[in-house]
């Protein structure tokens, strides 16, 4: 009662603790999933941590340095299902270390070091399902029933190729059925009968090399083993095959070698055994060796017709098979078989006899082998294999379809053929096929271009992985088409195939497709176009994001669906991807823009012309111009007393009057005047500026019209410029005629602020007034 208080207090402390540890899990694993499996592997762990919780329901400690499993290690794993210790240096396990494990259902202890195993460990596993004791270093399974109360165990694998070399009676009581059982001992020399004889089981799998050995074992799987699987063993005579004489009176359906070692002569008696086997439908043989020729001592003889109805060889070796016989010995043990794989096996010829033989034959796999065209057309010989309906060709040597097709078209129940892997090229227009043939896979075989030789009859083609730009083949009864890693820009066209109901064209050069062609389709219901260079057009978009029911369609939507272009969305999700308004109407959006642009230069031009703003350009240049001139000295010599600036309007007054009195006066006056003194062919606004600089003075016969002239804004514009720059008083207003401030336009600026700042002198309609402003003007003139 004081150790009973003891431990619930220990585990009491221990839960407490744990549920402030859980940082602490974290940290030892932090790869713990969501259904809190926790991953440990490969951490260079030396013990178990100590940081679990009561949640964990997995745990992987495989691949550490793990030696030892202490009582406590494990106090808080009542909620755990799977329990993985392989490939550590365990070498002892305290006795109670799993005691809290009741809910355990696998656990695993292979590839340590553990010297003896005890039933104590096992104790409390009462739902553990799944045990692996393989690859420790202990010789037995101990003296007393290891797995006596392990009632749910149902796949066990047990043993060692280094020390494992006795079962005993009793290490298999108390367990009634399983699933698997796998034992490995190639040390094992002690098998005691009975053993296994009160064991139900599934599939047994057998890794020993002492012939007698298995004979033994053999002999209590009579009436128990489903499926025998013998691996690692070399059958070199025939008294070594007959030791196997037992199992041609068992309940064994399916037989399995792997890694086996045969000669002729413990060939022939093997299958003297196996075709008196009753229940026997299945042989399997993998990596195996066959050492001979094909010459039996004695024909098989069979009394009755064999059961066995599928053989699967994969990676059988015949050192000299260039020697072998052609297999006749075996006609009588052939003829019920329905389903044949033989596989990566080297074989370039089935003889034709052989071949005729196979009466029963529904299922026959040839691939990865060396059959050729004409070795296919000797093989395929009229009345072989006459119920075939599917054949696989596939990673042979074949090099014409139209022989290809030619050499199988005589069987009338096939239709379905895998010629995939093969190096047909170019394809003729013509070919013979199995008036039936329904699938056929032609994937991976150089083809550049579909045609007619193509079976009309077809429901499901394969033309993955070849160089194909395009699809035009009628084909009115296809129902799928495989057709992804070639070159194809666009979808096959919708009527040469009108009954297709799923496409998968993926890993092509596909850019888009549209409503129209995605609707031509209107049978379809998978298609499979990921993993293309989608052009993200806006139209493409609209269609593909918001078309009723296409997620439904497509396969793999919408991960394998990512945009190529344009670059604002390139890497995106289709479904994801949004397209600016400028980007889905970019021609209305540029004509637009254009029209905007052509309005805008027209309102510039027009502006301009109005505003005369050409001129003030030419002006400003002109002043640019005039700014870069050296500037000339104040005292320099005048070729003008003064130049005049006046509208064309006003030219009676300033020619008749104004030029009569200053040029005629004592001394005269020189003037300027546009009209007699500007220089032909020179531009006008360098004349004026030209005039301006040569004259001592500039008169304004400023009037109504003056106001109203440009080139006398230009002029006074330049003189006013002069009036600045050489800091001189060089104008002389003369106000011909009132006027009034607000009649002067407003880009007459300078002409205000000049009228504002300067005296002018008027001109009088008093006659009597006009000498005086003759005098006033001529005083003007010379200072």
């Amino acid at each position: 009662m004081p150790n009973q208080l003891w431990k619930g207090w220990v585990i009491y402390m221990v839960i407490m603790a744990n549920f402030s540890e859980e940082k602490a899990t974290t940290r030892v694993c932090p790869s713990c999933d969501a259904t809190h499996f926790c991953d440990c592997s490969s951490m260079n762990l030396s013990t178990i941590p100590s940081g679990l919780t009561t949640d964990i329901t997995g745990l992987n400690l495989s691949y550490n340095s793990i030696k030892y499993v202490r009582e406590t290690d494990l106090l808080v794993g009542v909620n755990l299902r799977v329990l993985l210790l392989q490939f550590n240096q365990i070498w002892t396990i305290d006795k109670e270390s799993f005691i809290f494990l009741g809910k355990l259902e696998h656990l695993d202890l292979s590839n340590n070091k553990l010297t003896h195993l005890s039933p104590i460990w096992f104790r409390h596993l009462f739902s553990l399902q799944q045990l692996n004791i393989q690859g420790n270093l202990y010789t037995t399974l101990g003296e007393n029933p290891l797995l006596s109360n392990l009632k749910n165990l149902r796949y066990l694998h047990l043993g060692n190729n280094n020390s494992f070399s006795a079962i005993q009676k009793q290490d298999f009581d108390g367990i009634v059925v399983l699933e698997q059982l796998e034992i490995d001992g190639q040390r094992l020399r002690q098998y005691v009968s009975g053993s296994l004889i009160t064991v139900n089981i599934n599939h047994i799998i057998i890794n020993i090399n002492d012939v007698q050995v298995l004979s033994v074992m053999l002999e209590d799987l009579i009436n128990s083993a489903i499926c025998i699987e013998l691996r690692n063993i070399a059958f070199n005579t025939a008294n070594e095959s007959s030791l196997l004489e037992p199992m041609s009176h068992s309940v064994m359906e399916k037989f399995v070698l792997k890694n086996v070692l045969f000669t002729d002569a413990s060939i022939d008696k093997l299958l003297n055994i196996l075709v008196h086997a009753e229940q026997l439908l299945e042989l399997e043989l993998d990596n195996s060796v066959l050492q001979g020729t094909g010459h039996w001592h004695e024909p098989i003889k069979i009394k009755r017709k064999s059961p066995m109805e599928i053989v699967t060889i994969q990676r059988l070796t015949i050192e000299k098979f260039y020697l072998f016989s052609d297999l006749s010995s075996l006609k009588n043990l052939i003829g019920n078989i329905t389903k044949i794989t033989v596989v990566n096996t080297k074989v370039f010829l089935v003889p034709c006899s052989i071949s005729r033989h196979f009466s029963s034959l529904l299922y026959l796999d040839l691939s990865e082998n060396l059959l050729a065209d004409p070795n296919l057309e000797h093989s395929s010989c009229r009345g072989a294999w006459p119920l075939l309906q599917t054949f696989n060709l596939s990673q042979n040597t074949l090099g014409d379809l139209q022989m290809t097709g030619r050499s199988l078209s005589h069987l009338k129940y096939l239709t379905h053929l895998d010629i995939s892997q093969n190096n047909f090229g170019e394809i003729p227009e013509l070919c013979q096929w199995p008036e039936n043939l329904k699938y056929l896979n032609i994937s991976g075989t150089q083809i550049p271009k579909l045609t007619t030789c193509i079976p009309q009859t077809l429901e499901v083609l394969d033309v993955s992985s070849n160089i194909l730009n395009d699809f035009r083949l009628k084909l009115p009864h296809l129902k799928e088409l495989y057709i992804a890693k070639n070159k194809l820009k666009t979808l096959p066209d919708a009527p040469f195939i009108p009954n297709l109901v799923a496409l998968r064209i993926s890993r092509n050069k596909l850019t888009s497709f549209f409503k129209e062609e995605f609707g031509s389709f209107r049978k379809m219901e998978t298609l499979d176009a990921g993993d293309n260079n989608f052009i993200c057009s806006c139209e493409f978009l609209s269609f593909i994001q918001y078309q009723e029911g296409i997620a439904n369609v497509l396969a793999n939507w919408p991960e394998n669906y990512i945009c190529d272009s344009p670059s604002s969305v390139r890497g995106q999700q289709v479904k994801a991807a949004q397209l600016s308004l400028f980007e889905c109407h970019r021609t209305l959006a540029v004509s637009l823009i254009c029209i905007l642009v052509v309005l805008i230069i027209l309102f510039i031009v027009i502006l301009g012309y109005k505003l005369h703003v050409i001129w003030y350009m030419k002006m400003t240049w002109a002043w640019l111009q005039a700014k870069r001139k050296p500037r000339k000295s104040h005292n320099h010599d005048f070729c003008y007393d003064a130049f005049v600036s006046y509208s064309e309007r006003d030219s009676e007054w300033v020619e008749n009057l104004m030029v009569q009195e200053l040029e005629n006066a004592i001394p005269p006056f020189k003037l300027c005047l546009h009209k007699r003194d500007f220089v032909p062919g020179k531009w006008i606004v360098d004349n004026i500026i030209d005039s301006i600089e040569k004259s001592h003075k500039t008169l304004f016969v400023l009037s109504e019209h003056f106001v109203q002239s440009e080139w006398c804004k230009y002029e006074l514009e330049f003189s006013h410029f002069r009036l600045f720059d050489e800091h001189n008083d060089a104008a002389i207003l003369i106000l011909l005629e009132p006027i009034e401030e607000q009649t002067i336009p407003k880009r007459f600026c300078k002409l205000r602020k000049i009228m504002n700042t300067k005296t002018y002198l008027e001109w009088p309609l008093d006659e009597g007034q006009q000498q005086i402003f003759w005098f006033n003007l001529k005083i003007a003139l010379k200072y």
